[in-house]
């Protein structure tokens, strides 16, 4: 499968943070052995001695297409399949959406996707692309 454009430059930015990338991709197989997909990356980081390790996935998505609400369509329904496979497989990893600062601005101009984005609680990680940082984290 072919990486984002700005697949290195959220893994980047996650290694700035102290994250340690485990996996670039991140497989998921069901059960069954039957349905199997690539999140971008796995991710590991410890919080502190008492609380253990947090385990996150990344899907990075660039939102360069002309029309943002129809690119988003299909990055909701990625992000729901993920969600749901993870929670099957991988229970105690945390699933994040990343996406580039200047689409993140853009999406707030259409009420309904932020509204989606709130109503389904998808956890977001803002980069900016060129200086390869993470902007925000929204959980």
């Amino acid at each position: 499968m072919a990486k984002d454009l700005y697949h290195q430059a959220v893994k980047i930015a996650l290694e700035r943070e102290g994250w340690i990338i485990t996996d670039d991709p991140y497989y998921l197989t069901d059960k069954a052995q039957k349905m199997h997909y690539e999140i971008d990356l796995g991710a590991e980081k410890l919080i502190a001695a008492e609380k253990g390790i947090e385990k996150i996935a990344v899907e990075v998505k660039s939102f360069l297409r002309q029309s943002l609400p129809n690119e988003f369509h299909t990055v909701f329904g990625q992000y729901m399949i993920y969600l749901e496979a993870l929670m099957e497989i991988d229970a105690e990893r945390t699933l994040y959406l990343a996406i580039p600062v200047f689409a993140y601005e853009k999406m707030k101009e259409y009420l309904f996707l932020v509204h989606l984005l709130e109503k389904y609680k998808m956890k977001l990680i803002i980069f900016e692309e060129v200086n390869q940082t993470i902007i925000v984290w929204i959980k």
